[in-house]
């Protein structure tokens, strides 16, 4: 991680060195914080935050599910983002606003800890790899589950929710792949530890239910709104594990990892082992938007 001259915090830009919490922050002890993984992106028309609102008002919906009041509007939320941004004078960046409980509570009930707020931003390249856009990533089916519904909200993106997603990855990095796909409690394709996924079969473009554990991201809604606009039909659906070997083309989708082919699962070879024509087609159309800034959809942000 690049460091940066500040973070916005409970309302102030401190130095970077400056932004701690308490060892007793009950964030600490029980993962209760929620959060947003936003990227600004240096296009055409000058720097742009992409689903700047849709962040915000997700951040403040994963709060209301956790019982977090947030002591600041979402239009100070948004504000700060833009402020952080000039300070530490970025043209790209990904941006990490984090609301946690801090001190006041030790034990489970969190009610009386205080609720922080912090901003933070850095200079990050491609989630899963410099030539990954094109080459496409190795994954793997993990051991691992999604939790059952009614245990964890997975709409809800909470610290504590990504416990689940450490163990994927890091099983996934120690036997060399780059990242692991998750089923949910009846055995279907759920998403990855950090992305969601679509398989593309017959020029139908599959993906995972958002009642399936998964948290719906807006990469993934952009992805399904260029790919109708496209022509191609999509279909939000139960997928088997087993289709996953016989797709035609697999890619992943997140803020971080954008529009990511996968070359393999589980060392079955997807298609021709690199990026498909309809992976490159939507990959295009989105990369268009935040690179020169021409947004028919209102989904940038000009800051």
């Amino acid at each position: 991680m690049n460091k940066t001259a500040k973070i916005w915090m409970n309302g102030e830009l401190i130095d970077w060195i400056d932004a701690k919490i308490h060892i007793l922050s009950h964030v600490v002890h029980y993962g209760s914080s929620t959060f947003e993984g936003i990227r600004c992106y240096e296009t055409s028309k000058g720097s742009a935050v992409l689903f700047l609102d849709e962040h915000i008002k997700r951040l403040r919906d994963s709060s209301k599910i956790y019982r977090i009041e947030i002591p600041y509007s979402e239009q100070e939320l948004k504000d700060a983002v833009i402020k952080i941004i000039h300070a530490n004078s970025h043209k790209a960046c990904y941006i990490r606003p984090l609301v946690y409980r801090g001190q006041g509570a030790v034990g489970v009930n969190p009610h009386r800890a205080s609720v922080e707020v912090a901003i933070a931003t850095w200079e990050w390249g491609a989630y899963l790899g410099d030539d990954v856009l094109e080459n496409g990533v190795d994954v793997r089916v993990s051991s691992w589950n999604r939790p059952a519904p009614n245990t964890l909200p997975a709409w809800a993106k909470a610290g504590g929710n990504y416990l689940n997603s450490q163990l994927i990855k890091m099983e996934a990095l120690m036997d060399d792949y780059a990242e692991g796909l998750a089923l949910d409690v009846n055995g279907y394709v759920s998403e990855g530890s950090g992305e969601n996924i679509f398989v593309v079969r017959d020029g139908i473009i599959y993906t995972p239910m958002s009642a399936q554990s998964i948290l719906p991201g807006f990469t993934r809604y952009a992805v399904m709104h260029i790919a109708k606009e496209l022509g191609y039909e999509v279909r939000e659906t139960l997928i088997p594990r087993e289709a996953l070997y016989i797709a035609d083309e697999v890619f992943l989708t997140g803020t971080a990892a954008e529009i990511t082919p996968v070359r393999s699962i589980d060392k079955y070879p997807i298609g021709n082992e690199k990026r498909g024509p309809i992976t490159e087609a939507l990959q295009h159309a989105y990369l268009k938007i935040v690179q020169t800034g021409e947004d028919p959809y209102n989904w940038l942000t000009f800051i």
